[in-house]
């Protein structure tokens, strides 16, 4: 009912100008002028229409399951009116300088910006793959400094939640049908906002023709529903180049990535003494124990005013079943070995590191690390590796599933014991399995990557294509 009340003022406001400039001296309006009216009538309805179909929906529905969820929604819901203020900037004024659109961009970004920190925050919540959904397709709102057809690049985010959604099924789908509407409403967010700019932006953000220059401030221009105050200001995530039409991979880079480098590794382990794990050792545990925000997947740093990114303390600590190895670069002599059958271990954002896993765990997940060395004796369920590069792994005893998800690089190095495990890839590149043979040597074997389908006349069927060499 806000929202109809709201739409209802705003055209009052615009019938009152049209019938001022018709009733006064300036004579009346140019076809262009009407026509500017009702396209942006027609454009800021479909907006419209996002935010209380698709976006309402996924409103009630995390309410429903409440927690971390809802306090997530909200974040969305604030980011999508701040969208919805500079859409309405964009279709009353002309298009600014490349400098003052950065300044205009900035309030999206940083909406971005918080979302994604919250998730890296609440990483020991129970529904971190709703809120990893969330956090990894919100740079979807990045559309409007896209040029050349950005409605792809929303389909890209949006496949980019899909791998996160899809475990919400997995988890839930028997259990509680609420996930599973849940599921239901966030991708059709994207869904609904891909189809909005088709209609109204296919080729890019469409500015006023007619209008004055936009001011350098969104707040300058009709206000945004109020939303908690920003974070402080990161790096401006868009370049003051602005995006280069015939490159969206660099658009990609420039809007929301920030590469992270690290020299070769080297092997050996060394004991971790207790004095060095911040489990056991008090004083370590409370230098760790300061939070800063973590650099977004949706920033890049200025041209202008480079900003290093901020170092993390790092962690390796259990937390209740949970064993955490965070931001640990270039450390070659981790050891967990104090494990028991009903612990899993986190590894996040380690890099140029090896580790070793001693005894046997019920799961290892690796996320968003490279360079890194792991030995492991034994794991019960699945050994996951997500969004990493140039991972090697070996397994000394047994594991009956390993996962490989986004990917580049990965070498597996199975046990005698282990070599009935399933290998389950996705999106993933340059990946090879050694097994071992009879003297004590590994055979080589690549994972494929490329794949042929062909109709035989009743259904598709898909294998992989011959590698050469």
């Amino acid at each position: 009912m806000e929202a109809l009340v709201e739409r209802l003022e705003q055209a009052v406001i615009r019938l009152e100008t049209v019938s001022a400039k018709l009733q006064g001296g300036a004579g009346n309006l140019s076809n262009g002028e009407i026509n500017g009216f009702n396209g942006e009538s027609q454009c800021m309805a479909a907006f419209d229409h996002l935010l209380r179909g698709p976006l309402s929906e996924y409103l009630k529905n995390s309410r429903t399951i409440g927690g971390d969820v809802a306090k997530h929604a909200e974040m969305v819901h604030n980011a999508l009116q701040v969208q919805k203020t500079f859409l309405k900037l964009a279709a009353t004024h002309q298009e600014p300088a490349q400098t003052e659109l950065a300044d205009l961009l900035r309030p999206i970004s940083e909406q971005i910006e918080q979302i994604q920190t919250f998730r890296e925050k609440n990483r020991g919540s129970r529904l971190f793959n709703h809120l990893s959904a969330v956090s990894e397709s919100i740079p979807a709102l990045g559309w409007v400094a896209v040029n050349q057809k950005p409605g792809p690049y929303v389909k890209e985010m949006n496949d980019a939640a899909m791998f996160y959604t899809n475990r919400v099924l997995k988890d839930y789908k028997d259990t509680d049908p609420c996930h599973v509407e849940w599921v239901r409403s966030y991708l059709s967010i994207w869904t609904e906002l891909q189809a909005f700019i088709k209609q109204h932006h296919t080729t890019g953000l469409v500015w006023s023709k007619t209008g004055p220059v936009a001011p350098s401030s969104i707040l300058m221009a009709e206000p945004a529903t109020p939303c908690p105050p920003p974070p402080p200001p990161p790096p401006p995530a868009f370049t003051d180049e602005g995006p280069k039409p015939d490159n969206s991979a660099a658009q990609r880079s420039a809007l929301f990535a920030q590469l992270n480098q690290g020299e070769a590794i080297t092997k050996g382990l060394k004991h971790v003494g207790d004095e060095q794990k911040t489990h056991k050792n008090t004083a370590l545990r409370s230098q760790g124990g300061t939070s800063q925000a973590s650099p977004s997947k949706g920033r890049a740093p200025s041209s202008s005013t480079p900003t290093p990114a901020k170092k993390r303390s790092p962690v390796l600590e259990l937390e209740g079943k949970k064993w955490r190895v965070e931001y640990q670069e270039q450390v070659h002599d981790l050891v967990i070995e104090e494990t028991e059958l009903k612990q899993v271990v986190y590894i996040f954002s380690c890099n140029n590191s090896t580790l070793q896993i001693k005894g046997k765990v019920n799961s290892i997940i690796v996320d968003n690390c490279r360079k890194l060395g792991i030995v492991f004796e034994n794991v019960v369920g699945i050994f996951e590796i997500i969004n990493s590069r140039d991972i090697q792994l070996q397994v000394l005893g047994k594991v009956p599933t390993i996962s490989i998800n986004k990917t580049e690089g990965c070498h597996i190095y199975l046990s005698k014991e282990s070599l009935n495990c399933e290998i389950i890839s996705a999106k993933g590149s340059e990946m090879n399995i050694l097994v071992p043979q009879e003297d004590d040597d590994y055979r080589e074997f690549p994972v494929p990557e490329q794949f042929k389908t062909v109709w035989d006349g009743s259904k598709l069927v898909t294998e992989p294509t011959e590698i050469a060499g």
